[in-house]
């Protein structure tokens, strides 16, 4: 074969290997989400690279491919963007409970009260960060994590490495992920809307038998402590929800990166 050597070659596969990896650990909000600086993310995606060399070696790649710049960074670009997808599509479990946290955090008076986010420097409502966190506790605790570590290991096989398919050969069903993103997140907002409109219509009926309360300063503690206290009742049911769709959108996008095949 002309061009570049074997070993230089297998080494190449492994570099497209770790940009997958890459991809995963810097658009996934499993591992941004635990607020590592961007050299630990890199560096615990060479740890993957190294771990999975042995399953790589296992497949079969088109080291033809490999024998020009041009093509290798198609291939290059190719990689990281299945990394980013999967990375994205499999999350969507914590980005329905952020959702969810914000608009929650809405409705008990807590718009005006936001904080930084240091995953996305971007200002984020405290429920938000709240459920967040929660989620991502259990996330790590059953194991997601190694999940989604399998799913791209299993994807070596499924989707092999030096393969000249830049563009998906079909639609990655985006649509369906924003439909179940929005589903998931008002199956947890609905318990606080019905809560918070009860008590605007109670503060109401209040408010015109008793003329000389200042219903806005009584109104907000007690919507803050309805509100924590149907987020003490909610939380626990939403983690359970979330549990079966964890799997279920792994390998919702495992099936999604195989259209790059």
């Amino acid at each position: 074969m002309r061009g570049i050597e074997l070993p230089t070659q297998l080494l190449i596969a492994y570099l497209l290997l770790h940009l997958r990896f890459v991809g995963m650990t810097f658009n996934s909000p499993v591992f941004t989400g635990i607020m590592a600086p961007t050299p630990v993310r890199y560096i615990f995606a060479v740890i993957l690279t190294f771990a999975s060399v042995y399953s790589a070696g296992e497949t079969q790649v088109a080291l033809i491919n490999f024998d020009n710049v041009f093509t290798l960074v198609i291939l290059a670009v190719r990689e990281l963007i299945i990394g980013l997808a999967f990375g994205f599509l499999s999350s969507l479990p914590l980005v329905a409970v952020r959702l969810a946290g914000e608009q929650i955090g809405t409705v008990m008076g807590f718009s005006m009260a936001q904080v930084m986010d240091p995953m996305t420097q971007a200002e984020t409502s405290l429920i938000g960060q709240l459920n967040f966190l929660t989620a991502l506790w259990f996330y790590f605790h059953w194991n997601g994590h190694l999940l989604m570590i399998k799913a791209i290991i299993e994807s070596i096989k499924l989707v092999p490495l030096g393969q000249l398919s830049f563009l998906p050969a079909g639609d990655v069903a985006v649509g369906t992920w924003l439909q179940n993103l929005f589903s998931i997140g008002m199956r947890i907002v609905v318990p606080f809307y019905c809560a918070l409109v009860l008590s605007d219509i109670g503060l109401g009926f209040l408010a015109r038998t008793v003329p000389q309360m200042n219903i806005f300063v009584v109104g907000l503690p007690v919507k803050v402590a309805l509100g924590f206290f149907v987020l003490a009742a909610v939380l626990p049911l939403a983690v359970d929800m979330l549990f079966p769709l964890m799997e279920r959108w792994i390998e919702f996008a495992l099936g999604a990166i195989m259209l790059w095949r």
